[in-house]
């Protein structure tokens, strides 16, 4: 199983990287089909964001394609919002959460569809909409297992007018926020993994790093596919775990 999980963060890692996530939108369904309870998978999930966000927002920042001060913002909200999944998950039935995964999964994927990868428009940077926006993803994306860049990279795209590079590694620094915060109120919880956790975390450090750097250099019409791609992949499997049971 170690093998397995080592392999598993690398895979997820290496997604991390390269669509600017915290990989929790693949490790959830992942680590269900490995047989895992989804509450448990939520807090492994959270360990492997914390190790991948850290290190692909450093290759982001060292290759230049990341300001952190949007980011920090957003991080911050993320922060706050976050201390309220170990309460979320304590509370709510698994298969309640597991609804909740699938339906953001398909609001992400509409509204990324509609969205230009190269907005004509400048982008809204009001730092206190952005604070908001943090604050409500990082809330709803913890309890659910997901650093927020599911949701946020669609909102930054879509609605704010980002570029899709910097949506991605905004997004995924603030992962950082959202996923350490997460961390906490989960281990308040006792919700938490951390072998399982570390495992996948160390795995994950080497995808980040070849994720991140391809990110750096592929079209942006074609990273936008492959995102949606993704998101229709993970939507399928998340459905057909729902409808199967948990």
């Amino acid at each position: 199983m170690i093998v397995i999980l080592i392999i598993l963060g690398a895979l997820v890692g290496f997604a991390s990287g390269f669509f600017g996530i915290g990989g929790g939108t693949i490790l959830v369904p992942s680590l269900i089909y490995l047989g895992y309870d989804v509450k448990t998978a939520i807090g492994i999930s959270i360990v492997l964001m914390v190790f991948s966000s850290v290190f692909g927002s450093f290759v982001n920042y060292k290759n230049q394609m990341l300001r952190l001060e949007n980011g920090i913002v957003l991080g911050l909200g993320g922060f706050i919002g976050a201390q309220f999944s170990g309460y979320i998950v304590s509370y709510l039935p698994s298969y309640v959460l597991l609804s909740f995964f699938a339906v953001s999964l398909l609001g992400s994927l509409y509204k990324f569809f509609k969205a230009p990868a190269e907005p004509s428009d400048a982008p809204n940077e009001s730092k206190v909409l952005l604070f908001l926006v943090g604050f409500f993803v990082g809330m709803i994306a913890i309890s659910i297992g997901i650093g927020g860049a599911l949701f946020l990279t669609p909102i930054m795209v879509g609605f704010l007018h980002f570029d899709i590079k910097r949506a991605v590694s905004t997004s995924l620094l603030f992962v950082v926020f959202s996923s350490v915060s997460g961390l906490i109120s989960f281990s308040i919880h006792g919700l938490m993994d951390y072998r399982s956790g570390i495992i996948l975390g160390l795995g994950s450090l080497v995808g980040v790093y070849f994720g991140a750097k391809r990110s750096h250099v592929v079209r942006r019409d074609l990273q936008k596919k492959l995102l949606m791609i993704l998101y229709v992949v993970l939507f399928a499997l998340t459905l057909n775990k729902l409808l199967t049971g948990i």
